[in-house]
């Protein structure tokens, strides 16, 4: 992750329909903002056994307390 990007930078751009893809505890995730306070957390790296959800609706609170271990932050316009 860039030594300047901060949680503002992350929220203004889940706020303009970025979907944002991070790696945390070894696993790629995808992070989109649904509606305010809404966020879904999907998971991309899929292992036999795995014990993390698949899908998960996250409030921003989550996000605030995800974004400090999250590595190889890359963004994508959402739909």
């Amino acid at each position: 992750m860039e030594k300047d990007y901060s949680i503002e930078r992350l929220w203004k751009e889940l706020d303009e329909g970025y979907q944002i893809y991070y790696t945390y505890m070894e696993k790629r995730y995808i992070l989109t903002k649904l509606q305010k306070n809404c966020y879904s957390n999907e998971l991309i790296t899929i292992k036999d056994k795995n014990p993390h959800p698949k899908k998960q609706i996250i409030t921003l609170k989550k996000v605030l307390e995800l974004f400090p271990f999250m590595e190889d932050i890359e963004y994508k316009v959402g739909i």
